[in-house]
């Protein structure tokens, strides 16, 4: 079978409420390994409800699709013994029996649960860092400078300070919402 050379996102089946502890063991075996060059993200699609218990509201997180867990990777011979023997890890989801290599999700199939979970999956590095100033492309606030004060990679969000009206605002952005303060 060729392997294939890109990484790429794969489901994983695991014993249900098991999900986190099976994330938490892969990537545990992969920097133990030493296999981050093969072995790169691990989510458990979950998304935060609101649920109210004795009189109180509490978050509580959701898993999306139970029993489940996404990886993405380069398969390999390596890469794949590596995930299939993690503890809590029954298999591979697209995989057609002992040995054989499963296939990838679709791309669209990964822009679809991403998006459902809050996350971006083409997410492009942002240039910027905590502390930098920024001018607003998009949105209500196009036009508008702000300093960052948070960033969040894995959402590819960022929080922006802006000055509107003499008072300070928070507003939360995507990375492709912003581009870095050109000085003239």
């Amino acid at each position: 079978m060729v392997e294939s050379a890109e990484k790429q996102w794969y489901v994983l089946h695991t014993y249900s409420g098991y999900e986190n502890k099976v994330k938490e063991n892969l990537i545990s075996r992969r920097d133990s390994m030493d296999m981050q060059d093969f072995i790169f993200d691990v989510v458990v699609p979950e998304t935060e409800k609101h649920e109210v218990k004795n009189g109180k509201e509490k978050i509580v997180m959701d898993k999306t699709f139970p029993g489940y867990v996404l990886v993405q990777m380069v398969m390999t011979d390596r890469a794949w013994y590596v995930v299939r023997n993690t503890p809590g890890v029954t298999g591979f989801i697209g995989s057609h029996g002992q040995g054989s290599k499963p296939n990838p999700l679709l791309p669209d199939e990964v822009e679809h649960v991403m998006a459902q979970l809050g996350m971006k999956h083409n997410v492009q590095p942002l240039e910027s860092k905590v502390g930098d100033t920024v001018t607003i492309t998009a949105d209500a606030f196009k036009g508008l400078s702000g300093k960052i004060t948070e960033i969040d990679n894995e959402k590819g969000k960022l929080k922006v300070i802006i000055d509107m009206f003499g008072r300070e605002t928070s507003a939360e952005l995507e990375f492709d919402q912003v581009k870095p303060l050109e000085l003239e």
